[in-house]
């Protein structure tokens, strides 16, 4: 199939490895023009210079911590500033701590609102009146499948995964009218650097090892494996392709039938 993204200009933020990597890696080997981000100087460009020797296409490294109030107007400037407007807006953070409700306080919560919710939601203004100007304007938000089913010692991100999806169905309506697409990503459980972590935290949890707990994982999934990195990245790129133009407000799990089995 052909996704039509040649020429097409996207930010996808938090991308210096993980799923936001891998969509902009995928983005670009379609053609797109891509601006990626991420705290670390270092890895970021590191991450955008791997992509772009593979497709060819001018990938952009920007520093920026997506939790910071500021963060949001600097960086879609930056990123229209070089690549000339913006089409396709993809928002992406890491996800907040692990813990049961009882062992997080108020400074978490404060935290992960930053970091989840509000980062989302300054990005989308900032990149708002350069969508209006584009032909082919996206926006698809990160989410989780935690959100519809929810994850045990992962409070935070059940919750504040919920508030994006309920963002992005709120803006769907809104913005329809004017042609912006809007979408969600809901992903399960993935082999990236995050899931890793996870599943050391919580082999320490049970006394464990992480072995134990990837087989346990992948015991309650349907397909019974993990994702690839790259099998989310494919769905990615096509939601914020002219291919997909008549999918709008789609909350899509790609996690392997993990919410089927869990109703």
């Amino acid at each position: 199939m052909e996704l039509s993204l040649q020429g097409l200009r996207a930010l996808v933020t938090a991308a210096s490895r993980g799923l936001g990597a891998a969509t902009a890696r995928q983005l670009s080997l379609e053609g797109a023009q891509v601006a990626i981000c991420s705290r670390d100087a270092e890895r970021i460009a590191a991450t955008a210079a791997r992509i772009s020797a593979e497709s060819g296409q001018r990938v952009i490294p920007l520093t920026a911590d997506v939790s910071d109030p500021q963060a949001a107007t600097r960086l879609v400037a930056e990123t229209v500033d070089v690549l000339g407007g913006l089409d396709i807006l993809i928002t992406n953070a890491g996800g907040p701590p692990s813990g049961p409700f009882a062992a997080l306080g108020v400074e978490a919560w404060e935290a992960a609102v930053q970091t989840t919710l509000l980062s989302a939601v300054r990005l989308i203004q900032a990149a708002l009146p350069y969508l209006r100007a584009s032909r082919h304007p996206a926006i698809l938000t990160l989410t989780s499948y935690s959100a519809k089913q929810p994850i045990p010692n992962l409070v935070l991100s059940n919750s504040l995964r919920a508030a994006v999806i309920g963002l992005t169905k709120t803006l769907a309506g809104e913005l329809g009218p004017e042609g912006i697409r809007v979408n969600s990503i809901m992903p399960g459980w993935t082999r990236t650097e995050r899931v890793t972590e996870l599943m050391e935290a919580r082999a320490r949890q049970k006394g464990t090892d992480i072995e134990t707990e990837i087989a346990a994982q992948v015991a309650a999934i349907p397909l019974r494996r993990m994702a690839d990195p790259e099998e989310f990245a494919r769905v990615a790129a096509f939601l914020c392709s002219p291919a997909a133009s008549y999918i709008h407000g789609a909350m899509i799990p790609v996690d392997g039938g993990a919410i089927l089995a869990a109703l």
